[in-house]
């Protein structure tokens, strides 16, 4: 067996994974089905199931594994195969939909699934990367980002509800509180869900209410407009007022619950956080968030050996088209998409003016933009080359665990130029500090 092909070395098994369980099908090296089985996803039937894959075992070789899930339903299994020193591949889930399509079959099944999984390992071998541990810190942070984002969504709603609500009772509330989901907002609507409320009540027990509620943040002046905004809207009680009423109060209250669980899962996003040791919040536009959902989406940054391979993976790298002599370059619709709107939003905060005096939250980043508008692309191609820019950064942030030094923050963009204009008080150091940084940046 010396001259044996490295292809010819394994058995290969492909898995499509599910919640209550798991397809695997067997094939040799030359894509012929040698046979299939079914294992439940409970923990303690993966023992039998290894026992009877060895049936499906060819010959001097050993097995090779293919998941595309290796992070939510198939994560126990392959944690048992690695407990088992077996060879585990990941496949890319593109590439496995490309492979389904390309059998011209309208059949989509666990099985055929699971037989596309096994064969782009078996055409992408070397390409495939090899899965050697399960990372429970990077599974539990990407759940928490996970479950963050969807109660953010729910959030979203509950507000949106509350809006609709609100507005039959109080046509003028959006000039009451600058958002509907503040702390004094929510206690105002919850406490008084309509005018009828307010009838029993004082201007001067309103006045002591917003005030106590906000701890003095909110003036007086705000009872005396919402007293008088009530008096002029004219709004009069209807029949099932007290029903309507009910179902404010409800909305504030889940809304409230809301907020408090997305603070409590934010404390907990920035407590495992530092486990990385990624100094990614040190650039300014970077919170605990945005740094959480780029761990959550990177993993092990030790899997990408250059950016540029972090951007391929992102689908920020542009791909390529030639043929003959013609050559173009166009925008990489593939790749992690999660990451890549991650990156796009990163980027536009860099960009991005704050305060009366619009001053610029990072002024390399805005220069380097503009630079690229000047060379005359366009506005989403320059936002494509900041984001490439970003990768480069944040993979040496990631890599090295080194920290970013921001710019001085005082900088202002001219309305007419869309020039950085310099503030006085930048000392002569901080500016030769910023030029040099600038210089190494561009």
């Amino acid at each position: 067996m010396q001259h044996m092909h490295p292809k010819m070395q394994y058995t290969y098994v492909g898995i499509d994974s599910h919640r209550q369980t798991h397809t695997a099908v067997f094939l040799n090296c030359f894509y012929e089905k040698l046979g299939e089985l079914v294992v439940s996803s409970t923990p303690s039937d993966f023992e039998p199931f290894f026992k009877k894959a060895e049936k499906f075992l060819l010959p001097y070789t050993t097995f090779c594994f293919a998941f595309e899930d290796i992070s939510l339903y198939g994560r126990s299994l392959v944690k048992f195969l690695i407990s088992k020193e077996q060879l585990i591949k990941h496949t890319n889930a593109n590439l496995v939909a490309s492979e389904r399509k390309s059998r011209n079959d309208l059949q989509k099944t666990d099985s055929v699934d699971a037989e596309c999984c096994a064969r782009v390992v078996l055409s992408q071998f070397e390409k495939c990367p090899t899965i050697t541990k399960v990372d429970d810190k990077h599974w539990i942070l990407k759940t928490l980002v996970a479950h963050r984002q969807s109660l953010s969504k729910t959030g979203t709603k509950l507000k949106n509800q509350l809006h609709q609500l609100v507005f039959d009772n109080y046509p003028t509330y959006h000039t009451f509180f600058g958002h509907i989901d503040t702390k004094t907002a929510l206690a105002f609507f919850e406490t008084y869900p309509s005018p009828a409320h307010l009838k029993s009540a004082t201007l001067e027990e309103l006045t002591i209410f917003i005030l106590d509620v906000s701890k003095g943040s909110i003036k007086a002046d705000k009872a005396n407009h919402i007293w008088e905004s009530v008096q002029n809207d004219g709004v009069e009680a209807s029949e099932y007022q007290n029903i309507h009423d009910f179902t404010i109060q409800s909305a504030v209250r889940q809304l409230r619950s809301n907020i408090q669980e997305m603070a409590d899962i934010e404390e907990k996003l920035e407590n495992i956080l530092a486990y990385f040791d990624y100094p990614l919040t040190t650039m300014k536009g970077v919170d605990t968030l945005t740094a959480c959902r780029l761990v959550a989406e990177i993993g092990d940054i030790e899997r990408f050996q250059s950016p540029a391979s972090l951007a391929r993976y992102a689908g920020i790298a542009p791909a390529t088209y030639s043929s003959g002599e013609t050559s173009i370059q166009y925008a990489n619709k593939r790749g992690n998409r999660q990451l890549n709107t991650i990156f796009h939003q990163l980027a536009i905060v860099m960009i991005s003016t704050r305060g009366k005096n619009k001053a610029v939250i990072n002024p390399y980043f805005y220069d380097y933009y503009m630079k690229k508008i000047g060379e005359g692309k366009t506005k989403k191609q320059a936002l494509k080359s900041l984001q490439r820019r970003l990768v480069n950064i944040i993979w040496g942030m990631m890599k090295h665990k080194e920290d970013y030094i921001n710019p001085p923050i005082a900088f202002v963009v001219d309305d007419e130029t869309g020039e950085i204009i310099e503030d006085e008080t930048i000392n002569d150091n901080q500016k030769a500090h910023l030029m040099k940084l600038q210089s190494t940046f561009k």
